[in-house]
């Protein structure tokens, strides 16, 4: 039988199984939803430890179940390995781009695609087809292998911002581009230009037995937020959502290795002694007017000496004797 739980200011009431598994599932598919709303270039980057094509597979399966169209430029793996794990509804819905088979068409097959990689997103930039769009690139580290950084920035820029352009072909409603990226395979250079492209980044991370998507929003007119979600991927490519590691598995200093106190071998004391703050204390600056020295300055002693100026002019000193405001009138 469920267990009851008590509710602040409320009547208690049972909260079934059935109810945890709706809460989670709604859970998951707004952490899909925020990655793939604002739209335009979602970057996914992954490592060596934590890879993130199984991260993307789900979100085009979230995007196939929702009823967007959904086209994938396969680069890295063959179609038949990117195609693995999902049922048939979900591969009869995918339009698959092949660049993995043939990229530079040396078969002469005609199978492979027309352009190259650049021509298949070029083209994919004219498509006229209504309604939401997820492109799928797998991945981004292939493509700047093989094209140079600027046409790249410039085709993905063109590629994601078609709902914003104007001219005979139908306007779409929006266009999400998933660009997958190993981030150990590129400079600084390459990656600030294409997270400075990007409205959404998520940076995959975690520890031994958990993962974490680190996702960057960045919206129009507003400041960027940051949020740390941590899942796991079943093998239908469903995301688990889970809590973050337990405070065990979070990494602790090693107890045998010293700690080094900052503060030693400095050249200047950061304390003061009992002696050195009574001293500080009872020292009166210059600047502090006290009351002694105001009566001091004030009220002189009969046996404190006076001062006087004397100014005498020079033989060369301009001494004006007409009032420098006469003109004015006053």
């Amino acid at each position: 039988m469920p267990r009851p739980f008590h509710l602040d200011g409320a009547e208690q009431r049972v909260v079934t199984p059935s109810e945890r598994v709706g809460d989670g599932t709604r859970r998951v598919l707004e952490m899909l939803e925020s990655v793939l709303a604002s739209g335009g270039l979602v970057l996914l980057r992954d490592s060596v430890e934590w890879e993130g094509r199984s991260l993307l597979k789900a979100l085009i399966k979230k995007s196939v179940l929702c009823g967007e169209q959904v086209h994938i430029l396969g680069c890295e793996v063959s179609e038949e390995e990117f195609r693995e794990g999902f049922d048939v509804s979900i591969n009869s819905q995918l339009v698959y781009h092949d660049l993995f088979r043939d990229p530079l068409n040396w078969s002469k097959t005609g199978e492979a695609l027309p352009g190259g990689a650049l021509g298949a997103l070029r083209a994919m930039c004219r498509r006229t087809d209504p309604g939401p769009v997820i492109i799928a690139l797998d991945s981004l580290s292939w493509l700047l292998l093989h094209l140079p950084c600027t046409t790249l920035c410039q085709t993905l820029h063109t590629l994601s911002h078609q709902d914003t352009c104007s001219g005979n072909s139908s306007p779409v409603e929006r266009v999400c581009v998933l660009g997958l990226l190993h981030e150990e395979l590129h400079g600084p250079g390459p990656m600030g230009a294409l997270s400075s492209l990007a409205q959404t980044e998520v940076t995959l991370r975690g520890t031994a037995s958990q993962t974490s998507a680190h996702i960057l929003y960045r919206r129009a007119r507003q400041r960027p937020t940051h949020k740390i979600q941590w899942f796991s991927i079943l093998p239908d490519f469903s995301v688990d959502l889970q809590g973050g590691p337990p405070l065990e598995s979070q990494p602790h200093p090693d107890p045998d290795t010293p700690l080094v106190d900052p503060t030693t071998h400095l050249t200047f004391n950061l304390r003061l002694s009992k002696k050195e703050k009574e001293a500080k204390d009872s020292l009166t600056l210059p600047f502090q007017f006290s009351s002694e020295k105001q009566q001091a300055l004030l009220c002189p002693g009969s046996g404190q000496a006076t001062s006087h100026i004397f100014y005498e002019p020079d033989a060369y000193d301009d001494l004006d004797q007409e009032d420098p405001d006469d003109d004015l009138d006053i």
